[in-house]
């Protein structure tokens, strides 16, 4: 990935803890290192194909001058946010704000917080088979695509299953999604949890039936096993339900433990 940094932009607005920082204001050093792929402004030639470093000092002055936070960490935080929303062939930003008069009552140069936010890629299989089934699904849908820390990339179609379990319900309707995210692992699990939570889903029967089930299939290459969250799904390799709608956006994705296509599971399913 190529980068366009940025050094130190000056800014004075009005952030900090003390009443007299938000209403005096003081000078602020921005500092951005913007990653993007920049091969196609190069080799045209041209800005339309690239992020315009003039449009982006403007964009963090205004921003900057126009909110009001305590932290520095929050500046950080809600500037990258507007950034990605604002220029989208970002991929990654790494931001650092330097506050230069700090009021701590001691010589210094500066105090800074730093911070690296990227997109990520993560597939997502969907599920519902209690009520109106579709609605369900449409709306989580709705939602990620609505969230700021979300790209909806791709979405494959609905297809009806039989349950999964001991339990005896009623038939699914299965889907997955691509999409990209801003969220941390755990973060986007909080995020479909809500999601489950805000459709009236129970987890009182495993395997049993439920509204909306949403689960974290794969997130970039990661490996990962806590307590609260295994990547790659630990039973999607046996789930004929998630392969089918899967391999239809994702065929040539990799299973991350096993080094296996996606469509290649799906047929030593089949």
């Amino acid at each position: 990935m190529d980068n366009i940094i940025i050094k130190n932009l000056e800014v004075y607005c009005n952030h900090g803890v003390y009443r007299e920082e938000n209403v005096l204001g003081q000078k602020f050093l921005v500092s951005a290192k913007l990653s993007l792929n920049t091969r196609k402004a190069g080799i045209a030639d041209a800005l339309d194909v690239s992020v315009d470093y003039a449009s982006v000092c403007k964009f963090i002055n205004d921003y900057m001058k126009s909110h009001t936070f305590k932290l520095l960490e929050a500046v950080a935080e809600h500037l990258t946010l507007a950034m990605f929303a604002h220029f989208e062939m970002l991929h990654g930003i790494t931001l650092e704000i330097k506050k230069p008069w700090a009021p701590i009552g001691l010589p210094i140069d500066y105090v800074s917080v730093e911070i690296n936010r990227e997109w990520h890629t993560a597939y997502v299989a969907l599920g519902s088979n209690l009520g109106d089934k579709l609605s369900y699904l449409e709306n989580a849908v709705a939602s990620i695509k609505n969230d700021v820390n979300c790209k909806l990339l791709k979405i494959s179609d609905f297809i009806i299953t039989a349950p999964y379990g001991p339990v005896e319900q009623d038939d699914f309707l299965n889907g997955c999604l691509k999409l990209e995210t801003l969220y941390t692992p755990n973060e986007l699990l909080a995020f479909l949890q809500r999601l489950e939570e805000a459709a009236n889903r129970s987890h009182e029967i495993h395997w049993g039936p439920r509204t909306l089930d949403l689960d974290i299939l794969l997130y970039d290459d990661l490996i990962m096993n806590s307590d609260d969250l295994v990547i790659p799904h630990p039973e999607m390799h046996k789930r004929d339900f998630v392969l089918r709608p899967l391999s239809q956006i994702a065929p040539y994705a990799v299973h991350p433990l096993y080094n296996v296509r996606i469509k290649d599971m799906l047929d030593d399913e089949d």
